[in-house]
């Protein structure tokens, strides 16, 4: 499967538990909607993902991609400490300049 070098780079941090290259895969200004919640921004992105490990230890494996209408978005296999585990979850990735600018977890 071919994921553009951010998006790959996103799963590819997931999978090492890199906070460093994880926040460097969004731009900025970027907002990313999870668990009914929204983060904005480098700093809260940067504490939502280290919050969200600690909780849950999850593992995101990508199963397929599709792009369409400027988003790609991407079934991945999600395994951790939480109920349901292992879950197949949608990313939902927006792109600007060659980062991620708004990332939706459904």
């Amino acid at each position: 499967m071919q994921l553009s070098p951010a998006v790959d780079a996103f799963f590819q941090a997931e999978k090492r538990s890199d906070a460093s290259a994880l926040a460097a895969a969004f731009s900025p200004d970027a907002t990313v909607k999870d668990e009914g919640a929204e983060h904005a921004g480098s700093e809260a992105i940067l504490a939502w993902w280290q919050a969200a490990r600690a909780k849950y230890r999850h593992r995101a494996e990508p199963l397929d991609a599709t792009t369409a209408d400027g988003r790609t978005v991407v079934r991945a296999r999600v395994t951790g400490e939480f109920p349901g585990s292992p879950a197949t979850l949608t990313f939902a990735f927006t792109l600007a300049g060659g980062r991620i600018a708004r990332l939706e977890i459904g």
